[in-house]
């Protein structure tokens, strides 16, 4: 991943009141004013309101600040979500580099003493910590202070099933943004391994039994384990690939959908980096995987619930075109004026995984977060005026017109091809 090293700015922090669970769903407002839409800035009064905003938002993440140290559970837990929302809907780089020490701290103290839920909201809130910093210094620091936390949690059987699942994401994404150290992010994909493999199915076809939440945490550890890959280099990929390729179809058995269908697509992931090294990549259990594969995308299995088939059935089509024609069904992101492709199972484990934790903010951060942009190509965040994204919203409107005009063309052009009283040969 591109290092972009920051200075830290040292820690600072207001003495405010500590504020309510609802506070943690706040409208935040952006420091970015260059994403703003300055419609909404003159309704309220312009720019001396802009700023009122500005610091009415900071306070109160202040207080939300102040609030991870209470002795309450509930408002801990309350202003972990609260930083949460505000992370994850807008870029805060400034103010949270400053408090960055300060924020650190609270997470290790929430993820140590705290229980299920509040260790959960922790293990989150250190990822969107480190996608907010970016990859440098400062966030490798938060990656050095959490991670032994982060591998205790995730080894310790007794500790709470939530927490360790929670932890399982997160420690995927802090690595991939924070990790300097090649050495480091294998020896973090090991512990992923010590989970997931768990729930291979034995070699005579029977599958381990274990738990629904036990399955998830292995299905959160093996997507963390296929989102490290991406940045594996060249020789562990083919250590990888020797090792586990053949091992990871057993998860195919798996009871669970979840976990089948990150092992199919951890697969298609695996074979779409092998062809990368290697044009003419050949794996020796390539029929009965596809067999396997095959069966997964036309499952009608009665005592399997019809959305699960149906997601499984989506999903496991596109697995097994990966895996026989080395083909991707690619997707357009659209965020502000821009769009991005997704076209490629290296670049859609590296979207989701991101979505996964800044969810409907999403494209906000790829219009904004330059770390983000950096990691899928965008260049520098492009700062576009009020007028001109004015100039290209289309009301709701013209855009019903549109559609029903296009939808009138294709409802005519299809009766006309089905009509039998039309020559074939006309066309």
């Amino acid at each position: 991943m591109p290092r972009t090293k920051k200075k830290n700015r040292g820690a600072q922090h207001g003495n405010v009141q500590p504020f309510s669970d609802e506070d943690a769903s706040i409208e935040t407002l952006s420091h970015c004013s260059s994403f703003s839409d300055a419609t909404s800035v003159a309704d309220e009064g312009g720019e001396a309101s802009e700023d009122a905003a500005q610091e009415d938002f900071q306070y109160k993440l202040k207080g939300f600040i102040d609030s991870t140290v209470d002795k309450s559970a509930k408002t801990r837990q309350g202003a972990l979500d609260g930083l949460k929302t505000a992370m994850a809907t807008r870029i805060l780089y400034e103010f949270i580099s400053e408090r960055r020490m300060t924020i650190t701290d609270s997470i290790e103290r929430c993820l140590k003493k705290g229980k299920g839920e509040e260790q959960r909201a922790a293990a989150s809130l250190a990822c969107l910590l480190c996608i907010q910093l970016g990859s440098g210094i400062e966030s490798e620091e938060v990656l050095k202070t959490l991670k032994p936390i982060f591998r205790n949690i995730l080894a310790d059987g007794s500790a709470n099933i939530q927490a360790r699942q929670a932890v399982a994401t997160s420690l995927g994404l802090c690595t991939l943004v924070a990790e300097d150290d090649i050495l480091d992010v294998h020896a973090t994909m090991e512990c992923f391994e010590n989970l997931f493999t768990r729930s291979y199915a034995r070699a005579d076809g029977t599958c381990p039994s274990v738990s629904p939440q036990t399955s998830q945490l292995h299905t959160n550890a093996l997507l963390s384990w296929a989102l490290l890959l991406t940045i594996c280099t060249a020789s562990q990929v083919k250590d990888i690939l020797r090792k586990h390729l053949p091992k990871l179809p057993r998860l195919l058995e798996s009871e669970d959908v979840n976990m089948r269908i990150a092992a199919g697509e951890t697969i298609a992931l695996l074979f779409e980096l092998a062809r990368d090294m290697d044009a003419e990549f050949e794996f020796d259990s390539w029929d009965e995987l596809c067999d396997k594969l095959n069966a997964l995308a036309t499952d009608c299995n009665k005592h399997r619930a019809k959305t699960d088939k149906r997601k499984q059935r989506s999903v496991f089509r596109d697995v097994l075109k990966a895996v026989e024609e080395g083909d991707f069904q690619s997707e357009t992101i659209r965020f502000g004026t821009e769009r991005m492709t997704i076209d490629s199972w290296v670049r859609k484990r590296t979207y989701d995984a991101f979505r996964e934790f800044v969810g409907s903010g999403m494209n906000y951060h790829l219009q904004a977060n330059e770390f983000i942009r950096d990691v899928f190509e965008l260049g520098p965040p492009m700062l576009v005026d009020s007028a001109t994204m004015k100039a290209m919203k289309i009301s709701r409107f013209e855009r019903h017109l549109h559609n029903s005009a296009a939808f009138k063309a294709r409802t005519k052009a299809r009766s006309k091809f089905r009509d039998k009283r039309v020559d074939v040969g006309e066309f």
